[in-house]
């Protein structure tokens, strides 16, 4: 069966997608930049894939070490692994950043502004990360202003599993094991983490641990030679000790609270693949349950989440290099707290896109309109080119708008406002490119801009005395991404990213906090002749602030991480790393301490 993919993790050549398997070229593939999955050579839009090969040479469960290696991501984090954690993409607001779980929208309703918290996601059931960076709600809807994340769920042949433990008694293992024929393929993959953790609060003493259990599971099944079944479901529960803010100074300080977040979300669907024609259409759903509980174990917070979704997609193959790409949605979206009434909202979305691939050159053009049940109507729009220009080099362009409608609790709440109108941009950029990520000599320059309007914010009026959310803000973010990477020799490759983001409310013309204008990851790969593989990660931030009137700074940072593994016979490795080797002091966000030195050690096998 062949057709557009979006993201396999393949092992002898059996590919895992959001929709189906397949036997895939080596050509990286995206699903971000147009929903259903193209080649990154045939798009105009900057994306980022990080796959499986990559995540394990990184090592142990915290996402953000892998993500810290994209060109324009910069993140928060609340403590240590497992605290809350912002993903902020060349500058927009962590919650403007639309999360997807083999396809699957898993942003929070719950949450006051709808966002995804990356602290509950670890690696071990991850197979691939596919990150666009841009507006592009022509093709995702509502949420996609900064980009858009993909995560495939991880799938494999057989069986592959590892185990490590560290610092903090820091115990993480994790299991991946699939079944396949001519016509079907099952597989579940499975993690486990505990960690007595450290002290969030940077004033504190008191150890604050994190554990999570983790499923994840895919079923593809072809019908006929032209339509298969698949399915995918993902669940998690999570416990964090969370410091609070006591009296009488109401700072952040020790406490004994803990939060429990249990999630799940899945799909079940079919696509079907025609000569000239391809469809993908799925039901899926996400929740998300978080409970906050005193040194008691009583409730203090609790908050409920849920979405479910219908949705079709599809291309047709009109005449020679057109192409026409549709697809339709509708969303039921609810959430329900300790403080609020429940509330729930409908959305509907379609769009058609044009598209144009000949030789060296490829364009796409589309537009988009959703229907609100409670804003009304928004339109959107957006355009791509590439044009390759020979020994490997290529040029790329894309346009687009995003908007993201008010959350629930943003309008329904006791601070909400009915009257809210959706946050929209439009962004722009601009970049050539030599090579692919990973492989050979690759070099990337994208220049970016975006603008921001009616972006909502909390406000206080004297007939609103306990203040209310409000569309009152601008912003304009705009700067530079690099990248590259270099084969030293056979053995040895060097890489790296820099990103300068100079994001700035428009109202006040401050920058906007916790995030700085330079940031990135600088990393290395050297394998012996005898398999020996050695590896250094070095991460650096320059000065943000931490408030919206720039006033208490943050200062930069530079963390370098090292790492080994070594192959012991067939299947089998034992690995290793230090973080933070020279006990870097810093903060993401102001009075939350980040991990000082920690060492890890572990094995990993497949058969």
């Amino acid at each position: 069966m062949y057709g557009p993919v979006t993201g396999p993790e393949c092992v002898d050549d059996v590919c895992l997608t959001i929709g189906y398997r397949e036997k895939v070229p080596d050509e990286q593939i995206t699903v971000t930049a147009n929903g259903l999955g193209t080649d990154i050579g045939n798009t105009g839009q900057v994306v980022t894939i990080i796959d499986r090969d990559e995540i394990e040479s990184v090592q142990g469960p915290d996402a953000t070490r892998v993500l810290q290696r994209t060109p324009g991501l910069s993140l928060t984090r609340n403590g240590g692994v497992g605290g809350f954690t912002g993903v902020s993409i060349r500058g927009a607001n962590s919650e403007q950043l639309l999360v997807l779980v083999d396809g699957v929208k898993v942003n929070d309703p719950s949450s006051p502004s709808g966002g995804f918290d990356f602290g509950n996601l670890l690696l071990g059931t991850a197979g691939k990360f596919d990150i666009l960076r841009g507006s592009n709600s022509t093709i995702w809807g509502s949420d996609a202003i900064g980009g858009v994340v993909d995560v495939s769920t991880r799938g494999k042949s057989g069986l592959a599993g590892n185990v490590e433990y560290g610092s903090r008694d820091t115990l993480y293992a994790s299991a991946v094991g699939g079944i396949d024929g001519d016509r079907y393929f099952v597989g579940l993959t499975g993690s486990f983490y505990t960690s007595d953790g450290f002290s969030a609060a940077a004033s504190g003493t008191e150890l604050d641990g994190f554990e999570q259990v983790a499923l994840g599971g895919s079923a593809f099944v072809d019908v006929t030679d032209n339509l298969e079944v698949f399915a995918h479901a993902n669940w998690s529960e999570g416990t964090l000790d969370i410091d609070g803010f006591p009296p009488p100074t109401y700072a952040l300080a020790d406490t004994l609270e803990t939060q429990e977040t249990r999630r799940h979300w899945g799909d079940v669907g079919f696509a079907y693949y025609g000569n000239d024609l391809t469809l993908r259409a799925a039901y899926s759903l996400s929740d998300t349950e978080r409970d906050n509980l005193d040194e008691t174990g009583a409730v203090t917070f609790a908050g409920d989440g849920h979405s479910e979704r219908v949705q079709l997609r599809g291309e047709y193959r009109a005449i020679g290099p057109v192409t026409v790409a549709f697809g339709a949605e509708h969303e039921w979206s609810d959430y329900e707290t300790t403080f609020d009434t429940p509330a729930e909202v409908e959305i509907s979305g379609a769009y058609v896109q044009l598209g144009f691939a000949l030789g060296r050159f490829a364009a796409h053009i589309g537009s988009r309109v959703d229907d609100h049940e409670l804003f009304g109507t928004n339109g959107s729009y957006g355009a791509d080119l590439s044009y390759g220009l020979g020994n490997g080099w290529r040029i790329r362009a894309s346009l687009g708008e995003g908007f993201k409608a008010p959350t629930l609790f943003q309008l329904r709440s006791f601070y909400g406002n009915t009257d809210l109108r959706p946050e929209e941009s439009t962004s722009v950029d601009f970049g050539v490119e030599k090579g692919e990520r990973g492989r050979g000599t690759h070099v990337a320059l994208t220049a970016f801009r975006r603008d921001t309007s009616d972006l909502i914010n909390f406000a206080f009026s004297a007939a609103r005395p306990f203040g209310f959310y409000d569309n009152v803000a601008r912003v304009r973010a705009q700067g530079f991404e690099a990248e590259a990477g270099f084969a030293v020799t056979g053995a040895l490759r060097v890489s790296g990213v820099f990103s300068y983001v100079d994001a700035e409310d428009r109202t006040t013309g401050l920058d906007l906090a916790r995030r700085p204008r330079h940031f990135g990851t600088l990393f290395a790969d050297w394998v012996a002749p005898f398999g020996l593989k050695l590896g250094a990660d070095l991460r650096f931030a320059g000065e943000s602030f931490e408030n919206a009137s720039n006033t208490v700074a943050l200062d930069g940072y530079e963390v370098l991480d090292l790492r080994a593994a070594l192959p012991l016979g067939e299947g089998f490795e034992v690995y290793g790393r230090v973080e933070n080797v020279f006990d870097a002091d810093y903060r993401t966000a102001l009075g939350y301490a980040s991990p000082g030195t920690g060492a890890f050690v572990g094995v990993r096998a497949s058969m």
